[in-house]
């Protein structure tokens, strides 16, 4: 680990934990939130869901900032807007207040969110990803894992305020790591510049052309212009998925079936506006090169269709284990713990594989175990025990998080450098919008079995998830094997002509 990818490696784990850590610690507070403030239940339910559609609605956008102005520095300002945010939600005076600041934490988040994986993809060669986005991956298992029981300590012993305190810390750390490295960075290019204009400035017979390609120092894009950030498509691409989660997440809660499908059908509307409007855009906000890149479009399919398959079915094993077999959310929490153990430590032992076996096999692999971990649990009848639900959870962490981070390392590899943040906004869409997806299949589907629909060998929720989760074998098979990926490898370091490396710039 060099210095330069060392800072760039922990804001990218800190950040996506802290992010992920959020998003758990929440759902205890909740209860304390409502009470304390005297705010109804649609009230405190738009905390979750103001955030959610900020975060949705700008990823993309937020990645084509960073691919533009540079990832470090969205990212120092996502990760400072995020710990502000928190620090005004646990002063915050009322209910309307906390609803702001979190729609205003979910924008810091869409800026942080998109940069965690384009400053990997400007740090490290793209042979070398796989390790990193593993660990990523690891600390994300494992800050969600801890999220529940260090969200309920904390509320049992300072009140629901200290979660949201609980960020501020890291991300005020990182966000002026990011800042420094960056211009200490930006210090040391500008007088490695200068000595390169001074050793070239002599006669040569060298093509200009040919010397600024081989140049160690690509440079900086032009930072002027709001049509190359192509502000129509990022408003349409922000209602048409503002909509679609606003939309899944109104079908979760009880009576919002009829808003919900309403919001969908916006959300269709936008999204075929936006397919238009991008035909036509000089420089569209989704970069056609990439949306037609196979690997790229596959591995954001495994993404959606696992994680939907994933959260929905945590979903109804919730209710299962709490409401038919009587257990309390410690108990629930003990016996779904496998998932969280083996996400933590599956993750590791995934970049070895993809080498091994390459990122199709792997990946289908992964759904596999995935599917029959959903299949398992379709299989339960009221009086399963520990040992069949926690095999089950086993399967379903082992299977997400190979495909978590196998098709992760495809979508940010195989994008191009310049569009890294776009990459890293897609990626993370799909894992917003897939949990929000499964959450309104299942809650849909477990309506439809009033009495029967919350044990699963008598409901139709967990079969219909395990056909979602299996969705993610025909993407996993269009992800590249590993045989291509090896002689790709092997032929990049000898194309240029001259020898020389080229300098990566985060």
């Amino acid at each position: 680990m060099t210095p330069r990818r060392a800072p760039v490696l922990a804001c990218s784990v800190v950040g996506a934990a802290v992010v992920a850590l959020d998003g758990t610690v929440l759902t205890v507070a909740q209860p304390a939130l409502q009470r304390d403030l005297h705010a109804g239940i649609d009230q405190v339910q738009w905390t979750s869901t103001g955030y959610l559609v900020a975060v949705a609605s700008l990823l993309v956008f937020a990645g084509r900032l960073g691919d533009r102005y540079g990832h470090r520095r969205v990212f120092a300002i996502g990760a400072l807007g995020f710990a502000a945010a928190s620090t005004g939600i646990a002063l915050a005076p009322g209910i309307g207040a906390v609803i702001a600041l979190r729609v205003l934490q979910g924008v810091s988040g869409a800026l942080l969110q998109p940069a965690t994986l384009g400053m990997l993809r400007t740090a490290f060669p793209p042979d070398r990803l796989g390790t990193p986005i593993a660990v990523r991956t690891a600390a994300i298992g494992l800050a969600a894992a801890a999220g529940p029981l260090v969200g309920g300590a904390l509320v049992s012993a300072y009140g629901w305020r200290a979660v949201f305190l609980l960020g501020v810390p890291p991300t005020l750390a990182i966000g002026i790591l990011a800042l420094v490295t960056e211009r200490t960075e930006e210090r040391i290019e500008e007088r490695t510049g200068k000595r390169t204009e001074e050793r070239t400035a002599r006669p040569t017979a060298e093509p200009a052309a040919r010397r600024a390609a081989h140049s160690p120092l690509p440079p900086r894009p032009s930072r002027s212009g709001l049509a190359a950030l192509d502000p129509v498509g990022a408003l349409l691409l922000a209602v048409a998925l503002g909509l679609l989660v606003h939309g899944l997440a109104g079908a979760a809660r009880p009576g919002g079936a009829t808003a919900g499908v309403l919001a969908c059908a916006g959300a269709a509307v936008a999204g075929a506006t936006l397919a238009r409007h991008e035909r036509r855009a000089a420089r569209p906000l989704l970069p056609p090169e990439l949306l037609r890149s196979v690997p790229v479009v596959a591995g954001l399919a495994v993404l959606l269709a696992a994680s939907a398959a994933l959260f929905g079915t945590l979903f109804v094993a919730t209710y299962f284990l709490q409401d038919v077999q009587g257990l309390d959310p410690l108990d629930c929490a003990l016996r779904v713990l496998p998932l969280a153990v083996l996400m933590v430590l599956g993750a590791p032992l995934c970049p070895p594989l993809q080498r091994r076996f390459g990122p199709r096999r792997t990946a289908t692999a992964g759904a596999a175990l995935l599917t029959l971990g959903v299949l398992l649990l379709a299989r339960l009848d009221a009086t399963a025990g520990a040992a069949p639900v926690g095999a089950a959870a086993a399967l379903l962490g082992a299977g997400f998080v190979v495909l978590m981070v196998t098709a992760t390392s495809v979508v940010v590899h195989r994008a191009p450098e310049a569009h890294a943040g776009v990459a890293g906004g897609l990626q993370q869409t799909a894992m917003n919008i897939g949990p929000a997806l499964g959450v309104a299949v299942a809650t849909l589907l477990l309506a439809l079995v009033p009495r029967g629909g919350f044990v699963p060998a008598e409901g139709a929720a967990l079969p219909v998830l395990a056909v979602i989760a299996a969705l993610a074998l025909p993407a996993a098979l269009a992800l590249p094997g590993g045989d291509a990926d090896r002689r790709r490898t092997r032929r990049g370091p000898t194309s240029p002509r001259s020898g020389r490396g080229v300098c990566v710039r985060s």
